[in-house]
């Protein structure tokens, strides 16, 4: 086994490869940007050397400088993690020039499945069924859209490189094709370097299952059975599980045959995730699957493998193969014992199509693991930047059936606590309680199904957070009632005291758009907390912490009030509000503060901008394009108008809220 091994990547997936790493004795590490200097991966690795600046490309992607430091730090081997360089044949065969062991596949394998065009071939041959498509040498538009015109729209175009959604377009009619493979194209290529593509057939309702694989050099290759990617958005997973819901054993056995004959066809080794589509509407006892693409590298979701299997940590398993030894168990020696399901905490408004979101990480915290597995990358306090992936943590749970696995997950994320940017987190815990997710009916379109529901689980509505903040500021004695001049006079007392009796206190808040006032009333029985429909009588306590309890009558309220300046953000099961405090006397901050002027979702580059002033454009008209952590966000026109003014060109850099067009509408107002 080896002595030192660098990890050339960062956060979440750093942090993994360092804790089995240093299990097994070895010396870690780690490399960082300037971006991650104070990361949490750099802490916990035993060395860190910088690799430049916070742009991938200069840092993370530099082969030269990963194998500078691996000269530098004397490391033996070099585990590329997932994502990055860890499916680029060029630096594993840089790796073995310098004399250091690449933790992956051979580099013949890398570039045979690293082009889906050129895996779909492998699959053909090894007698593995394929979705019906173009996946020819010819990059031409003639010829592209000859193809998808030929196999039928809808159609999908992806990227031949890559994965995770990006690249990625679906089609639905001829006219629409030319648009989006530019802009698969030039996503692709920002994402991969490789802007080619591919044309596949569109199925309708398709399950992602994928199977994880593991070669040795010693000619062993096992699987370690399936798990299911269907939920997603952006056609990025959000859950994973294993094993796959509503298999029959005969297609979960055809299945696993097939990555196992994919697999030999390319003589694997190490570890590796062959996925497919099963079509829903043609699925058989032991058929309707067909061959997506093959990962040559660990997967993001291993964890649910590792937990449903109870037999390996996978990471352990690549050192070793690396090395040189067998693998540690044969295929009879491998089962799955129990259910395992995986979520990723993403920095993400879901309200917002999903957009990534950034700021600094003033309040985290996870429930105690003890059967919980929690991966994460980053700490309290830490920021997450618009450099790179914006997850915050995997979370997994086990259970002896798959029932209780989504209740223990279901549990866990609700005392999962999250202040500073938006994240996923009350979204999938509406996923989680979906009846479709629980009685397993998923394929790749539930998000969009069962969307509306679920945006309505996530929120917290209702009177709950408002009660909450009012006994909240009542209790934690930080609000007086009165200002003066005088700090000892009676009437500044936040009880309200006065000479007649016991005065309410208001306690003002902004609301999102809106303004809420909750008077708070002291009596010898507790508290009278009245809001603008109703008035409650409540006992109440506040602990040091922050966490709230509230008492209505039979009902026990229980949250945490996490106070950042003026700021109260409201936590209740996994569920957020943030409100502001405001003076009760000054005029309310409600009004259209947007105008006639679109403004950046999130901080990106402009890629493309299609319209310039005095230019009139249609209601939907794309006006420019963002690009942020490799995905590409469309700003399109939400009404009829002029174009007045355009403040951004290509190539420049934007803040998230930073006004790109102003829009005249003055037939109908303000856009």
């Amino acid at each position: 086994m080896f002595r030192r091994l660098l990890i050339a990547n960062r956060g979440e997936i750093a942090c993994r490869v360092i804790r089995t790493a240093r299990n097994t004795g070895m010396r870690t590490i780690a490399v960082y940007s300037d971006a991650d200097a104070d990361a949490l991966h750099v802490d916990m690795a035993d060395e860190a050397y910088r690799l430049g600046p916070a742009l991938a490309a200069d840092s993370y992607l530099s082969i030269d400088r990963v194998l500078a430091v691996a000269r530098e730090s004397g490391a033996e081997a070099i585990h590329p993690g997932y994502g990055f360089l860890s499916e680029n044949a060029a630096f594993a065969e840089a790796c073995a020039a310098a004399g250091v062991v690449f933790v992956g596949p051979p580099p013949s394998a890398i570039r045979a499945m690293g082009s889906k065009i050129e895996a779909k071939t492998v699959a053909q041959d090894a007698g593995v069924p394929v979705v019906p498509g173009y996946n020819g040498q010819s990059q031409g538009r003639g010829d592209l859209k000859a193809a998808a015109d030929e196999i039928g729209y809808p159609v999908m175009i992806k990227a031949s490189a890559g994965g995770g959604g990006r690249g990625m377009r679906m089609v639905r009619e001829a006219s629409l094709f030319d648009d989006a493979l530019d802009s698969a194209s030039r996503e692709a290529k920002a994402a991969f370097g490789d802007g080619r593509v591919l044309i596949e057939k569109f199925i309708a309702r398709p399950r992602h299952v994928e199977v994880q694989v593991f070669g040795d050099s010693h000619g062993n290759i096992v699987h370690l059975f399936e798990r299911d990617c269907s939920v997603q958005r952006r056609h990025q997973k959000i859950v994973e599980e294993a094993p796959a819901p509503g298999l029959s054993d005969a297609l979960r056995k055809a299945m696993c045959k097939a990555a196992i004959d994919v697999a030999r066809r390319v003589d694997y080794v190490g570890a590796g995730t062959v996925e497919f589509i099963v079509d829903r509407d043609a699925v058989t006892e032991d058929g309707g699957f067909y061959f997506l693409e093959m990962n040559t590298r660990l997967q993001v979701e291993h964890p649910v493998t590792e937990m449903a299997t109870m037999a390996a940590d996978l990471v352990e398993w690549q050192l070793l193969v690396a090395a040189g030894e067998p693998l540690p168990l044969p295929q009879k020696g491998i089962r799955q014992y129990q259910h395992a399901i995986e979520v990723r905490l993403y920095a993400e408004d879901h309200r917002r199509d999903f957009l990534p979101s950034t700021g600094r990480l003033d309040h985290l915290s996870f429930p105690e693991q003890g059967l919980l597995r929690i991966d994460t990358g980053v700490r309290e306090g830490d920021t997450v930047t618009r450099h790179y992936d914006p997850m915050i943590a995997k979370i997994i749970a086990s259970g002896r059936t798959r029932s209780q696995a989504i209740a223990s997950l279901q549990r866990s994320l609700m005392k999962t606590e999250v202040v500073g940017p938006a994240t996923n987190l009350p979204f999938l815990i509406a996923v989680l309680g979906h009846p479709s997710f629980q009685d397993g009916d998923v394929d790749t379109t539930f998000v969009h199904l069962h969307r509306a529901e679920l945006m309505a689980a996530s929120e917290l509505t209702g009177p709950d957070a408002l009660i909450l903040a009012g006994v909240y500021e009542a209790l934690a004695g930080r609000e007086v009632a009165v200002r003066g001049p005088d700090p000892y006079s009676p009437w500044r007392r936040r009880d309200g005291w006065r000479g007649f009796g016991r005065a309410p206190v208001l306690h003002r808040f902004q609301d999102g758009d809106a303004d809420a006032t909750v008077s708070v009333t002291w009596d010898e029985d507790g508290l009278v907390v009245g809001l603008p429909d109703n008035t409650y009588r409540v006992s109440g306590e506040v602990m040091e912490d922050g966490a709230v309890r509230a008492t209505l009558g039979r009902r026990t309220l229980k949250g945490r009030v996490i106070e950042r300046g003026l700021e109260r953000h409201v936590l209740i099961d996994g569920r957020a509000r943030a409100l502001v405090l405001r003076d009760p006397d000054a005029p309310s901050a409600q009004g259209d503060a947007g105008g006639g002027k679109l403004t950046a979702p999130l901080p990106a580059a402009v890629v493309q901008v299609h319209v310039e002033p005095g230019v009139r454009v249609a209601r939907g008209t794309p006006l420019m394009v963002l690009e942020a952590m490799k995905m590409e966000h469309v700003i399109i026109s939400p009404r009829d108008g002029v174009v007045t003014a355009v403040h951004f060109a290509v190539g420049q850099q934007v803040d998230e809220g930073a006004e790109l067009v102003v829009l005249d509408t003055s037939d109908g107002g303000a856009a």
